[in-house]
């Protein structure tokens, strides 16, 4: 055999048969190309599934659903929110501007009436005191004085009126005399008057040494210390934020009432003298009774509310002044020919309702979804709204529902 020959033979077994390879290894390829397929597919169904079970719910605010009705004896009529306030309270300051020498208060003290709260500088005062006393005393001297001399003149008159008799002096002699009595007694006259001027400046400088001593105006408990020593104290607003205009706020605690604003479409649902029965937030299981003392006779016409006077029948320390509370007005007991129509339905806030064309619709938070609820509305009572149907008391609603909120939709309660 030629050697070319044997070389061509040589290389055509070490030549790579590409057919063969491909063959050999497509297969493997494809269950490969399956296989990832696959994990892509399951991955995308898992992060569904983990969306649809409450991974991603949407966190809301929810309220729960109020009621305002009863079906008890003496059950309410009609529910509102106001707060505690005082019929008397007051700011308390000096009637003259001056530098505070002492306070004598602290927050939380009791007080009394007349019980001194501060003093202020008082060394003007007590010198211009001692001045018009001194002036007094010199107008009271004088009018001693004058008084001697208008007992001398009296005396000399009758002398001379019997010399007069005896024709050993002129008549002249007699009405000189008579004109030093009428002199004198004017003077006494008016020394006499200038001494009430004196006693008047006395009691002027008394009065404005008085003012360096503030007192309490009525009993009572301070609730504000409003300056301290070394400030300057004054009844008018000087500015610039380097004059007080007061030392401290006193309230008194037995003036405490109760004022609600009440929609003034249920206002006649209330009555002077109707019992009321009063919860503070603060102390949401102690139930204060009360009563209407009055409505004012005016309305608020931005807000459609009649504000109405509360009496607590129970004073007690725990209720202090600006504590939001919250009330029922108690059905009265009457005939059942002038009983009224109770409230229906319950209170939610105005927020939670949402308008989608002429329907009103709340959103209830229920087993970590979002149902949504057609509901029928009644009246605003403050912030809130009446719901006559649609959502049952002790409900959770949402509140300020976003916009794309949809029904069914997985939600979870935000942390307050």
């Amino acid at each position: 055999m030629p050697p070319d020959t044997d070389n061509q033979a040589l290389l055509g077994q070490l030549r790579i048969d590409r057919t063969q390879r491909e063959t050999r290894f497509d297969p493997r390829r494809r269950r490969w190309i399956a296989v990832g397929g696959l994990v892509i597919v399951g991955l995308i169904g898992a992060g569904a599934w983990f969306g649809l079970s409450g991974g991603a719910a949407l966190p809301v605010r929810t309220v729960m659903a109020q009621p305002i009705a009863g079906g008890a004896a003496n059950a309410s009529v009609l529910d509102a929110t106001g707060y505690v306030t005082a019929r008397r309270q007051a700011t308390v300051s000096a009637q003259i501007t001056g530098t505070l020498t002492e306070v004598l208060i602290e927050e939380g003290d009791h007080v009394k009436a007349g019980q001194v709260l501060g003093r202020l500088e008082d060394t003007a005062q007590r010198a211009a005191l001692a001045q018009a006393q001194a002036q007094l005393k010199s107008a009271r001297a004088l009018l001693v004085q004058y008084q001697a001399q208008l007992a001398q003149s009296e005396r000399d008159v009758k002398r001379a009126e019997d010399l007069v008799e005896r024709k050993l002096v002129s008549q002249q002699a007699v009405e000189q005399a008579r004109t030093q009595v009428e002199t004198g007694a004017a003077q006494v006259q008016g020394q006499s008057k200038q001494i009430e001027l004196a006693q008047a400046s006395v009691r002027s400088a008394q009065v404005q040494l008085g003012y360096c001593t503030v007192r309490a105006p009525f009993t009572g408990v301070v609730i504000a210390k409003a300056a301290q020593v070394g400030e300057i104290v004054s009844p008018l607003s000087a500015g610039g934020g380097f004059t007080r205009t007061g030392i401290g706020t006193i309230v008194d605690m037995d003036s405490l009432e109760i004022e609600v604003d009440v929609n003034e479409a249920y206002i006649n649902r209330v009555q002077p003298g109707q019992p009321v029965e009063s919860v503070l937030n603060a102390y949401p299981d102690w139930k204060i009774p009360s009563h209407v003392i009055a409505i004012i006779p005016t309305a608020d016409r931005s807000k459609a509310t009649v504000k109405v006077r509360i009496g607590l029948d129970l004073k007690e320390g725990r209720i202090v002044p600006d504590m939001g509370v919250r009330v029922a007005f108690l059905e009265e007991h009457k005939p059942a020919a002038q009983t009224q129509e109770r409230p229906r339905g319950v209170l939610v806030p105005a927020a939670a309702i949402r308008r989608e064309g002429d329907q009103a619709v709340v959103f209830v938070l229920k087993e970590r979804r979002a149902q949504r609820r057609s509901v029928t509305l009644g009246g605003a009572i403050g912030d809130t709204r009446q719901v006559l149907a649609g959502v049952s008391p002790g409900e959770a609603v949402i509140v300020e529902a976003p916009a794309g909120l949809q029904d069914n939709a997985a939600v979870t309660a935000a942390k307050p």
